[in-house]
């Protein structure tokens, strides 16, 4: 960008709009508008892979914001691109963690406002690439966002965007603010943050105990999308539509959604039909939250035959053997529901449906396409309820955001390694290591890493849970064989953050977790299994 080039923009962007020229250099606003799919973000990503030098100053640095960076931080730094980050200890919201990933970069410089507990500054500053000395430029981004991933793709954000010549005055007053408060702070050390981590805590501990007393205020109700669901599930029974497929994406509440029109519909019973033990212990205790207190529940899976209460909940295993299916008449319950309903054509479940005569059929699923013939809309007559797809629920905020990290296979013995590849490969040290690194890497948002890795065959599931312990990760495999008490064992592992458990930091799964499981403290996914199903993709 020239002189005259930058006299362009600025005429297009302080006089006149309708004058055409490169928006990438257009004095322009900042924010994130869900419903046009822009981001701050992207603004930030351009920037930073088209600079040969930044600076950040901010008040607050998180290990989300920091994951939505760390891909092209990497790259920076293999392209020797250096870089300075500024943060603040302003209400102790920055976090240890976010700085630590920080640290690992070799082309970045960190430092913290420590002595100025208001500082609170928004400011990205790009040096970009010129083709001479009189063409040197920057780009500058100042306003509301710091470096969180909230601020940065999704809340209410308001940011300027300017382009400048090297001496512009602009640009030399900012430079000015970052130089002064950069040599004000204090050069971030892993013995700082070890300091930091206490404070931290003890800051962070306040906020949440905060936060739990303001929870408590507040009982279950339906959120926007359930509200509407059930809406449509009660005009269906109105129009006399015995049947209905709710179709909502994991994570946004489909129990207890079917709760609520159980409490609505009031059955004097009702069948909830699952494929694991698990799920049904989980679907009794979150039924238990929303239903009237008088109302019995019960247990009908392997070890428990609780068939006179109210409400049963069943695994289809034990429900489809004849002389348990029989234990109960076929006008037993007035309202079914079917979790996971795109199981619903196997033989089992539709033994279990010949059999039983409800007033009312609620199936319900995230993936109701299927790879075989099986048509699941027409089990449920074609009456669709109501539809949340992860796009939609992730937009509405039903969901907790993640990062996705896409990560090129290693190569062993000059073969990219593939779902078909020879078992010893598969286990090999080298893709072991490749593994371990790039979940180290990658980390995870809070706490301790509680990882699944997904595998495709049992023998490379269990070779690299032994390969992972070896490497001091504490690690187990699931497959179909492991019974429902040992899976359940191996979870509370995995979720225990108590004193003297024998935890786990990773679950090896071969086609099991895949779907209807609820463990809300696993916070990094692994996909070890190569697989052209897009169905099998989104429920893992």
């Amino acid at each position: 960008m020239n002189s005259s080039e930058l006299a362009l923009y600025l005429e297009a962007g302080f006089i006149d709009f309708n004058i055409e020229t490169d928006e990438r250099f257009l004095p322009k606003i900042l924010t994130n508008n869900q419903q046009e799919q822009v981001k701050v973000l992207e603004n930030l990503l351009f920037e930073l892979e088209h600079c040969d030098e930044f600076f950040f100053s901010v008040a607050f640095v998180t290990n989300s914001g920091i994951a939505c960076l760390i891909d092209t931080l990497k790259e920076l730094e293999n392209k020797h691109i250096k870089g300075k980050i500024l943060a603040s200890q302003y209400q102790n919201f920055t976090e240890p963690r976010a700085l630590r990933r920080l640290l690992q970069f070799p082309n970045l410089e960190l430092k913290i406002i420590t002595s100025d507990y208001n500082f609170h500054a928004k400011g990205y500053l790009f040096h970009t690439h010129a083709t001479s000395a009189k063409d040197e430029n920057y780009t500058m981004i100042v306003g509301s966002s710091n470096l969180t991933q909230s601020a940065l793709t999704v809340n209410r954000e308001w940011n300027v965007q300017l382009s400048s010549m090297k001496d512009g005055a602009l640009i030399r007053q900012m430079q000015e603010e970052l130089n002064q408060a950069w040599d004000d702070a204090t050069t971030v050390t892993e013995e700082w943050i070890a300091a930091y981590e206490r404070i931290y805590g003890e800051a962070r501990s306040q906020r949440q105990r905060a936060y739990t007393k303001i929870h408590k205020l507040y009982k279950i109700n339906p959120n926007k999308m359930q509200a509407a669901a059930l809406q449509n599930i009660a005009a269906l029974r109105a129009e006399g539509k015995n049947r209905a497929l709710l179709i909502s994406a994991t994570g946004t509440g489909k129990t207890y959604l079917s709760a609520f029109d159980v409490r609505a519909a009031q059955p004097k019973r009702c069948l909830f039909i699952v494929h694991r033990g698990l799920i049904a212990r989980k679907s009794k205790e979150s039924f238990e939250q929303i239903i009237d207190e008088h109302i019995t529940t019960g247990l009908f899976t392997s070890g428990h035959r609780e068939i006179d209460r109210d409400y049963v909940f069943a695994t289809v295993q034990t429900l489809v053997k004849d002389e348990n299916l029989h234990a109960f008449a076929p006008d037993a319950f007035d309202y079914i529901i079917i979790d996971e309903a795109h199981h619903a054509g196997a033989k089992s479940y539709q033994k279990v449906l010949s059999y039983f005569k409800p007033k009312f059929l609620l199936g319900m699923t995230a993936t109701p396409e299927r790879s075989d013939d099986c048509d699941i809309f027409k089990t449920f007559d074609h009456n669709i309820a109501y539809e949340i797809r992860l796009n939609q629920a992730l937009a509405e905020n039903m969901l907790v955001p993640f990062h996705y990290h896409g990560v090129s296979e290693i190569v062993v013995d000059g073969e990219l390694l593939d779902d078909n590849a020879d078992f010893v490969r598969l286990t090999s040290e080298e893709r072991v290591k490749n593994i371990l690194y790039y979940a180290d890497f990658y980390g995870c948002d809070q706490g301790r890493v509680k990882g699944i890795v997904f595998c495709s065959r049992i023998e490379e599931a269990k070779a690299l849970s032994e390969a992972f312990n070896k490497h001091g990760k504490r690690a187990a495999f699931l497959a179909g064989a492991t019974s429902e008490e040992e899976r359940a064992r191996l979870i509370k592992r995995l979720e225990s953050d108590e004193e003297g458990v024998d935890k786990l930091d990773y679950l090896f799964s071969v086609d099991v977790l895949n779907e209807g499981v609820d463990i809300p403290s696993v916070n990094q996914i692994i996909m070890l299994r190569p697989t052209q199903s897009a169905i099998v993709f989104v429920q893992q």
